[in-house]
């Protein structure tokens, strides 16, 4: 009998084309999931359990409304405070960071329907520029403020639509549950010179403070040495929260393929196209001369690429990496565009 050595068998998975059964439990393929920063992308069999922990890295600098890049002082000068008086922004964010630890469990009670839950934990840093008086450009001094804590839950279902042995498509319907606070404060620096404590602005706020709809619609296929996907998912903002606004639906577009390099080792490329919509309503306690006050200043269209590494084990053990950078953002501004995000994560499955 023939024994076929594991430097041969590497050979064989990466230069073959024909395709591979896409429940394959007996062969390790470090691209059978998508890449780390896709989020619901794969189902599990009957009785089969997976834990998740993502750690997300966001740095967003530099103002911009539209596609136009902006300095301080133009915010400062020609941007309307719709709280008036003052009469223009008198505080101008100049950069946030945001990291984000994200718990997700997975089981299958039957070969139809995953059930998902997720937590996340959220740091928050905004950092501002404050200019003296009603107008002009003259400089009083800078900030920062912090928030941390829960975000929003989830909870969602993934159901198996269709399956044959190199592709399968899946629906995602679920809820998010207002975990998240909506009511945190911090000491900020006025246009007077006074430092006063204020309910901070929609960005620095934790949560949604409502309950909302999650869908999307997932399709992949696998080869031996290959393997892509798209999704779109989606957040529908359907009901208010306690303090009278929601925030704006969420879509994201994504594309993807991954190559094998070995059993256990894959790269990945993606391309995302992420919407957000503006707040509708207002928190009567977010007034302030600073445009992350604006519920009509929080819309986005922005097209991300990513590159990603992704590793699996032969005990169920997978590690995952991706660096993602903006190509293009257009944004109802002014607003800090996103300058990178880096998203590491872990996954078992048993």
């Amino acid at each position: 009998m023939r024994v076929q050595t594991p430097a041969a068998a590497a050979a064989a998975l990466l230069f073959s084309t024909a395709v591979l059964p896409i429940h394959a439990d007996d062969i390790v393929r470090a691209d059978s999931h998508a890449p780390i920063g896709v989020m619901g992308d794969h189902y599990h069999d009957k009785g089969e359990w997976m834990f998740s922990y993502r750690y997300m890295d966001m740095s967003m600098k530099t103002n911009r409304d539209g596609t136009t890049d902006l300095s301080p002082e133009e915010v400062a000068s020609n941007y309307a405070n719709p709280f008036a008086p003052p009469p223009n922004l008198r505080v101008v964010p100049t950069k946030m960071d945001m990291q984000m630890h994200m718990v997700g469990v997975m089981y299958a009670p039957n070969d139809t329907v995953t059930l998902v839950g997720m937590l996340n934990y959220i740091e928050k840093d905004m950092e501002h520029l404050t200019y003296m008086g009603p107008t002009g450009t003259t400089e009083l001094g800078t900030f920062v403020t912090r928030t941390s804590g829960m975000g929003d839950s989830s909870v969602s279902a993934l159901v198996r639509l269709h399956e044959n042995d190199n592709s399968r498509v899946h629906l995602t319907a679920g809820v998010t549950l207002p975990t998240g606070s909506t009511d945190e404060t911090g000491q900020v620096l006025a246009p007077t010179g006074q430092e006063p404590t204020l309910r901070l602005p929609y960005p620095m706020q934790l949560g949604s403070g409502s309950y909302d709809l999650i869908t999307g619609l997932t399709w992949v296929t696998m080869h031996k040495s290959w393997s892509w996907g798209t999704q779109w998912r989606g957040i529908l903002r359907v009901f208010n929260n306690d303090e009278d606004y929601n925030l704006g639906d969420e879509h994201r577009f994504t594309a993807w393929g991954s190559k094998l390099f070995s059993p256990n080792w894959s790269g990945s490329a993606r391309l995302e196209y992420y919407y957000r919509g503006n707040i509708d309503g207002m928190d009567a306690m977010i007034m302030a001369p600073v445009q992350t006050a604006d519920p009509s200043r929080q819309g986005i269209k922005r097209l991300d690429a990513s590159l990603g590494l992704n590793f699996e084990s032969d005990g169920g053990h997978r590690l995952g990496a991706e660096f993602v950078y903006p190509l293009e953002q257009d944004l109802d501004g002014p607003q800090l565009k996103t300058d990178w995000q880096v998203i590491v994560g872990y996954q078992f499955a048993f």
